[in-house]
């Protein structure tokens, strides 16, 4: 039986010329010809202030930390449901990460738990767009308007997503992209920052520059450049800004054919969901999602164990996803979870995420269903 994989990096065939391209330049460090069409392109895709590379959405978080100026002692309230990278911005920074719980339909975090939350010591709120599926925004807008917090949107896989026609990322202060290698389009490890407020755009160029103000040095607006204030080395290479871009001109044609393929997992497997074996994911009204992934969801841990065994075991490769932070040990140090931990950790224990990528065929898709069948049949 041949092998499905969980995931198959995207590659449309014009990486390598762009590649080439950027060599031929000469200029294949951060921040060159390659990484400024990049920028262009999510600025006009987005509509955001100002869009920057980065080596990662980490990278891109831990920048949007120190742009809300976050300090020992402060709190930031995000899910538990999330990867590491969302709470360690702000660790990085001292503060303390409070976790609220999650809604069971869309795995994001519950916007009714977040006023509870606050205290005098909270300054920013993450929420986090699971499956490129948007949080209830204007809710957390209405939030941190109301108790002047900074909103730092962690659309690690939100790419063309949107919430009431707002492209996921451009709604809160900062929004934070990734490119890694599982995204829908992809630099092998790297990211986005994007920055609402233009205001915000050379402080954020000086972070990403190590602290320097090179980047207004190039531009001819002061006559030499020099260390001004702190930052890090948060520039991917133009190679790899390269390969992205020869992504992001086929970046139409990537999204149709993963939408195909999401709509034909949710056609094939909605006679199993009518019959209360499994659950399809949720996509509310004013959510337009990418695509990201399909997951369903099982009766509970058992159930799901066995699943992926059985799977495994005929070719298909599929997964469980994020351990809730609050029960690891880095979780238990730096944050505490606010009220009932009533869905995070029972909703993460029966989700299991199906093979999605570019390129996907239809008779792949068939053949995970197929299997999935197979097994509630034997069970």
């Amino acid at each position: 039986m041949s092998s499905i994989p969980f995931n198959v990096p995207p590659y449309v065939g014009s990486e390598m010329k762009k590649i080439e391209e950027a060599v031929a330049l000469r200029k294949i460090s951060g921040d060159g010809v390659f990484s400024k069409r990049c920028a262009e392109w999510l600025e006009g895709r987005t509509g955001t202030g100002k869009a920057l590379l980065t080596t990662s959405c980490s990278d891109a978080l831990e920048m949007a930390a120190l742009l809300c100026d976050i300090q020992p002692g402060d709190e930031v309230i995000c899910p538990s449901f999330t990867f590491v990278s969302t709470a360690n911005a702000f660790v990085l920074r001292g503060a303390a990460i409070v976790f609220v719980d999650i809604r069971p339909d869309t795995m994001n975090i519950d916007e009714r738990k977040i006023e509870a939350a606050l205290t005098n010591r909270t300054r920013a709120i993450v929420p986090v767009h699971y499956a490129g599926v948007s949080c209830e925004m204007d809710e957390i807008v209405r939030i941190a308007e109301k108790y002047g917090l900074k909103i730092v949107e962690d659309a690690a896989q939100g790419i063309f997503s949107a919430y009431k026609n707002r492209p996921l990322g451009t709604i809160g202060d900062f929004g934070c992209l990734s490119f890694h290698e599982t995204k829908n389009l992809s630099m092998g490890e790297g990211g986005a920052i994007l920055i609402r407020d233009r205001n915000n755009g050379d402080r954020a160029e000086v972070l990403r520059e190590k602290g320097t103000n090179r980047s207004q040095f190039w531009r001819g607006q002061v006559d030499k450049y020099t260390w001004v204030s702190v930052g890090s080395s948060f520039l991917p290479s133009d190679i790899n800004a390269a390969y992205l871009y020869a992504q992001f001109e086929n970046a139409d044609a990537i999204h149709s054919d993963r939408m195909r393929s999401w709509n034909l997992y949710r056609e094939l497997l909605s006679p199993l969901a009518e019959r209360e074996r499994i659950e399809l994911p949720t996509v509310p009204q004013d959510c337009e999602h990418n695509a990201h992934m399909f997951y369903i969801k099982t009766k509970n841990l058992d159930e799901r164990s066995r699943l992926i065994r059985y799977l495994k075991d005929r070719g298909v490769e599929a997964v469980f996803h994020y351990v809730p932070l609050h029960s690891s040990p880095a979780g238990k140090r730096f944050g505490r979870f606010h009220g009932e931990d009533a869905y995070t950790t029972r909703e993460s224990d029966r989700l299991l995420r199906l093979p999605m990528f570019y390129g996907l065929h239809r008779d792949q898709v068939a053949t995970v269903v197929e299997t999935i069948e197979a097994f509630y049949q034997e069970n």
